[in-house]
């Protein structure tokens, strides 16, 4: 088991100690918030140990997992790394590309491992469909929030449609190559909707919207591909996938046959991938653990999460043009 110490017990950090605390790949150490009252509370109420300098902590572990807010990452990560430790860090991985490539630089130095919570990789609705996406040629994905106080720190790019910006950079074998779009402040000094679209060298558009002060909560991604339509819901864990293949010379009377202009015809049919129920933020944080004992790539690498803020930052830049 992997001795593992969490950064920041807020909302999130709190979910992520009990998941630690639970599972069989680590041994939870114990914690550090610098808001001394929480930080009291939350080991009376739970029952963990409370560290009250965040380097003893760090020298007591193997791996750090950092939630604390995103402007922090950089210095908590780096003592982190300085030390040898392996780290999970929450998403967005930093606050600014330089700070995500120092981090990069530092972890190859010190021969340590990093994934960022990117945690919709995880989401049982995309692990079904993930290999059927194949080379999709359009996407769309709207990502909407009823309006939280937590997380109007940063835009609404990087709060909510940085997931999406990391799901489709996993699935799109191609470079960027442009980007247009648009952000509106309603209620928070930055942008709380957002519009971006993301052109790749090979020719896929991708089309995201973000809002985080919708009236319903809504995180939808349909790509399109070749003879395919795949539509996946985050939110309700669902997924359609629907196929085209060359239609029977004699069909049935319940097939679906669409002829096209060419006078080519195509038969429709549906596939019902089965979806494993799961707990996505534990999935994450397991499989760091056999990426560190099995010496394999993380899933979601400093490096990927890295580009998806390279990406979020460009589109956050394009508001101004």
């Amino acid at each position: 088991m992997l001795k593992v110490g969490v950064l920041g017990a807020g909302h999130l950090g709190k979910i992520h100690l009990r998941l630690l605390n639970q599972s069989d790949k680590y041994e939870l150490v114990g914690f550090y918030d610098p808001d001394e009252i929480n930080a009291k509370k939350v080991a009376a109420e739970f029952g963990y140990t409370h560290f009250d300098n965040i380097n003893n902590l760090i020298d007591a572990v193997d791996v750090v997992d950092i939630v604390t807010p995103t402007l922090s990452h950089f210095d908590c990560a780096k003592k982190a790394i300085e030390k040898g430790r392996h780290i999970f860090i929450e998403k967005p991985i930093t606050n600014t590309l330089e700070e995500a490539e120092e981090l990069l630089e530092l972890s190859e130095k010190h021969n340590v491992k990093g994934q960022v919570g990117h945690v919709e990789r995880f989401n049982p609705a995309f692990l079904a469909v993930k290999n059927k996406i194949e080379n999709p040629m359009f996407i769309e994905t709207h990502r909407l929030a009823e309006f939280n106080p937590r997380g109007t720190d940063v835009p609404v790019v990087l709060d909510l449609m940085i997931h999406d910006i990391d799901a489709i950079l996993s699935v799109v074998p191609s470079e960027v190559e442009k980007i247009n779009a648009s952000g509106v402040s309603v209620i928070s000094q930055s942008p709380d909707i957002a519009n971006a679209r993301i052109q790749f060298k090979n020719g896929c558009v991708a089309n995201l919207t973000s809002s985080r002060i919708s009236l319903k909560n809504m995180r939808k991604s349909r790509f399109f591909q070749r003879d395919a339509y795949i539509s996946v819901d985050f939110l309700e864990k669902k997924v359609e996938v629907v196929k085209m293949k060359d239609a029977p010379e004699s069909p049935g009377d319940f097939d679906m046959i669409l002829q096209n202009a060419e006078g080519e015809k195509k038969q429709i049919y549906f596939e019902n991938p089965e979806i494993d129920v799961n707990n996505a933020i534990l999935d994450e944080l397991e499989t760091f653990a056999d990426a560190i004992n099995n010496d394999t790539t993380p899933i979601v690498s400093l490096e990927q999460g890295t580009n998806a803020l390279r990406v979020a930052l460009q589109i956050i830049e394009s508001f101004d043009q």
